[in-house]
This record gives structure tokens, sequence and C-alpha cells, in this order.
């Protein structure tokens, strides 16, 4: 986890949800199959006037406590799904890192400026996550909010300034962003071993505050989906293939297709 999920909420019902003030969004968001190197909606606070220029500013703020959230601009903005470090030569890299331990990430070289200062939510429905010791014989599951609410999943994002772009150039910086994980807990744990760090909304703005940096203030607010908050059912090995896309993809796999794999235990 986490690989692949789903996003099917317009931009206007996801800046009512994160209350945000500024949707930097240009199009339609709706992917019922997001996989790593697509565009992906992402929340983030920022300073007032910041653009694609870097967070150092901001981050030498109010160390360790709370913000005053008059100063940040809460923003809905697309982002690629692969974190690329500011210092990579090789926007490649960014390939590999789709997700973040949160075990590790304050000290990894890959996340350690991004944890300290640049902080994101990524929404989702839910996500996929498949069960199976076969290769190529795993059920996909579709993970989602009991309730039917959106998840705000725990992300870091990075600002890469591409060298080989002229510094008018508009595209000279390119987002990217990662999804941290924890261990699976309960039921959750017999189909995938990694999950998700979700973010409940009273904590959406320490979270997001570039200005705090304190490793163990920030950790305090992430946590594991609660026992029975997230529910899972087995759905059409149609997502396996990142090209087909549509909402028929999050329908529940027939019972008389399921068979055995309803519970995973």
């Amino acid at each position: 986890m986490c690989g692949r999920y789903s996003l099917s909420r317009d931009p206007e019902d996801l800046a009512r949800e994160f209350e945000v003030t500024q949707v930097d969004v240009r199009e339609k968001l709706a992917d019922y199959n997001v996989a790593p190197t697509k565009q992906v909606a992402v929340v983030v606070d920022r300073p007032p006037g910041k653009g694609g220029e870097d967070d150092k500013s901001a981050a030498k703020g109010a160390k360790g406590g709370k913000s005053a959230d008059a100063t940040l601009e809460r923003h809905l903005r697309t982002v690629r799904w692969g974190l690329i470090p500011f210092w990579a030569k090789d926007p490649k890299i960014g390939n590999r890192l789709i997700n973040a331990r949160m075990e590790t990430a304050a000290e990894k070289p890959a996340f350690r400026k991004a944890f300290a200062s640049r902080r994101c939510l990524v929404p989702a429905d839910g996500y996929y996550e498949w069960y199976g010791e076969k290769k190529g014989h795993k059920q996909p599951f579709f993970i989602h909010r009991s309730d039917g609410g959106v998840l705000a999943m725990a992300g870091l994002y990075e600002i890469w300034r591409d060298p080989g772009k002229a510094e008018d150039d508009p595209d000279r910086f390119v987002w990217t962003c990662t999804v941290l994980t924890t261990t699976a807990e309960d039921e959750l744990g017999r189909i995938h071993d990694r999950m998700p760090l979700l973010v409940e909304p009273q904590e959406y703005s320490t979270w997001l505050d570039p200005r705090l940096d304190d490793a163990d203030q920030l950790r305090s607010v992430l946590v594991p989906a609660a026992p029975g908050r997230l529910d899972a059912y087995p759905v059409s090995t149609e997502v396996n293939n990142v090209r087909n896309n549509g909402p028929q993809l999050l329908d529940p796999l027939p019972a008389e297709e399921a068979g055995d794999v309803a519970d995973p235990r």
C-alpha cells in the first residue's frame, strides 16, 4: 500500500470538504484507477502569494507550536504521484517513491525535508489492495470509509527544480507527492500488511502547517483507521490494468464470482 486508489469527487466538493481557499485545479478530477506518475489532487497550506518556490521562509516560523491559520492559504492543486526529492538529479527516482513509511519518513534523506515543512492531504474515495499468495492470481479489494466519506490520506510533497528548463519557464518547478503508510491492523491486515495513515478533520491545520517541524507532534496527529471505520470488499480484476477506468471498478464482485475471497481469513 498504497499503489492504486480512486477519487471521483468534483473539485468544488473537495474545496468544501477541506475548507480550501484557492482551487488551482483546471480540470475534473474523477479517476477510479489512480496510479503512480499520474496527476493527483492534494490539499496544501501555503503562505500568501507563494507559487512554485521553496518553503524555506515558511519553515522558519513557529517551531513546535500551533500556527495562526490566517497567515496561510489552503490550496487544492494537482501534483504528480511519486515524490522527487529536491536534491534529485534524475526525476525517475520519483517512480519508486510513491509511499513513505511513517516509521522512517522523518529521517530518510528522500523524505526528511518534506516531512519537516511540506506535508499534504491526499483525498480519496478509497484505495485498492491485492490479496493472495500467487503472482497473477491475487484478488483486488476496495477499501473505503464505512460511512462513504472522503479519506484524507497523509502525504508529503516536494517541489523539484528542473535544471533543464530556463528561469522564466513556468514549468521549471515540478510538484510531486507520496503517501505515508503504517502497519495495517485488524481485518485490513489480513489483506495487506500496510495501509495509509489518515488525518482527522480537527488535525488538518496542524498537519498542513509548513511552519511546524516537531516530529513527535506531527506523528501524534496521524492515526490508523479505528476498528470498523473502514470496510473492504472484492472487486473485478479489471482494476489490474491501469488503462481501465470508470465507476464500474468500484462495483462489488458478485457473490457467485467472489467465492471464498470475500473473507480472506
